[in-house]
C-alpha cells in the first residue's frame, strides 16, 4: 500500500481486462459487471466480501456476473466512486467518509462512537430510520447503496499507551484528511496531523506523526507495529463501507438480476463480518505471543465515549447532528 508507483503499472491490466469484456462490458452477450475496490487480494473484503460476491452471482446463473479488480486496478481509492457516478465502473467499496464527499450527511456514519458494535451499526441501516439517508444518498449521486459491511474498530496506535482523552495531549496523531475524520480527532482531543494512507509507515517511522488509527488488519497489513510500540484498544469508531452500484447500471439490469445482485452482497455481509473479526483474533494473537506490539486493553472507553458525544452534541448541525442523535436511539 505504501508504495503508489504500482497502482500506475496496474492500469493497463485493467484496461485489457475492460476490452476483454466488449465495448458493451459483456462476455458472450452476457452483461459483466466491473467490481472495484482498493484492498490487496488478502484483504478480507476481498477473499471474504467482494470475490464471494462475485462467485454467489455465478451460481445463481441470472444472465450476468461479476468481475472484480482488487489493488486499485481501476483507480485509486479517491477515483473510483466518481467512476461510479459517471457509470464507468459498476460497482466499488467505499467508505462513508469519503462518499461524505459527494453527499455530507453520510460521511457521520464514520463519527466516533457513533455505534456501539457492528451490531448496533447494521441494526441502523437496516431500519427504517436509514431509507431517507440512502434515498438522499441516490438523488444526489446516482448511485445506490446496497449494503453496508464491516471493516473492522479502530484504534490508536503510539510510542507511548493511551487510556484516557488526557494522554492524547502533546502527541501528533494522523487523520485521514477529511472533515468527519478531523472533526473525531478534535472530539478525542487529538491534535491531527493529514497524511496520505501510502505515507503513514514513512510519518511514523521518522517522527512526523507521533502515532495513527486504524483497524487492526490495517495496522498489521500495513507493518505500523513495526514503527510503534503500542496500541491502545480505544475501538472509537465502527468502521463501516459500503457496497455501491452506479444507477445506470442498476436501471440496466432486470428485475430478477437486481433481486440476484442485492441478495449477493447481502448475504455475504455475516461471511465478510466473520472473517474481519477471525483475523483480528488472530492477530491479536500473534502480538501478544511474539511481544511485537504491547495491547493496551485498559482503555477508559467511556471516558472517550462521553466527551466525543458531549462534542458533538454541541458543534454538529443539521442533518449530521440528526442523524448522529438517532444512531443513538437505534437499538
Amino acid at each position: 500500500m505504501r508504495d503508489t508507483t504500482r497502482w500506475a503499472a496496474l492500469f493497463p491490466v485493467a484496461a485489457l481486462a475492460l476490452t476483454a469484456c466488449g465495448a458493451d462490458g459483456s462476455h458472450s452477450g452476457e452483461p459483466t459487471l466491473t467490481f472495484a475496490n482498493s484492498y490487496p487480494e488478502d484483504h478480507p473484503h476481498t477473499r471474504c466480501g467482494i470475490d464471494l460476491v462475485a462467485e454467489r452471482v455465478a451460481d445463481a446463473d441470472a444472465g450476468f456476473s461479476v468481475d472484480t479488480f482488487p489493488n486499485s486496478q481501476l483507480g485509486s481509492n479517491t477515483e473510483t466512486f466518481a467512476s461510479v457516478m459517471s457509470g464507468d465502473i459498476d460497482m466499488d467499496v467505499q467508505g462513508s467518509a469519503a462518499l461524505g464527499s459527494s453527499y455530507e450527511p453520510i460521511g457521520v456514519l464514520d463519527a466516533a462512537y457513533a455505534f456501539r458494535d457492528a451490531d448496533h451499526l447494521f441494526g441502523y441501516f437496516d431500519s427504517e430510520d436509514s431509507q431517507a439517508l440512502k434515498e438522499g444518498f441516490e438523488e444526489a449521486t446516482g448511485a445506490k447503496i446496497l449494503d453496508a459491511w464491516y471493516f473492522g474498530d479502530r484504534h490508536f496506535t503510539a510510542n507511548k499507551p493511551i487510556r484516557e482523552p488526557e494522554d492524547l495531549q502533546g502527541l501528533r496523531m494522523r487523520f485521514p484528511d477529511s472533515p468527519i475524520y478531523l472533526a473525531n480527532a478534535a472530539a478525542m482531543g487529538a491534535e491531527p496531523t493529514t497524511v496520505a494512507f501510502e505515507e503513514v509507515y514513512l510519518a511514523l517511522q521518522q517522527g512526523t506523526a507521533d502515532g495513527q488509527e486504524n483497524p487492526i488488519p490495517t495496522i498489521a497489513g500495513d507493518n505500523f507495529a513495526e514503527v510503534q510500540t503500542h496500541i491502545s484498544l480505544t475501538g472509537h469508531q465502527v468502521g463501516s463501507q459500503m457496497i455501491v452500484v452506479s444507477g445506470q447500471t442498476w436501471d440496466s439490469l432486470s428485475a430478477e438480476q437486481q433481486e440476484v445482485l442485492q441478495e449477493a452482497v447481502s448475504s455475504v455481509r455475516e461471511d465478510n463480518r466473520a472473517c474481519i473479526e477471525e483475523a483480528e483474533e488472530q492477530i491479536l494473537e500473534e502480538w501478544r505471543a511474539e511481544g511485537t506490539i504491547e495491547i493496551v486493553d485498559d482503555v477508559d472507553v467511556e471516558a472517550f465515549r462521553t466527551r466525543v458525544q458531549d462534542y458533538f452534541a454541541e458543534n454538529l448541525e443539521g442533518e449530521q447532528l440528526e442523524l448522529y442523535q438517532s444512531f443513538q436511539e437505534t437499538e
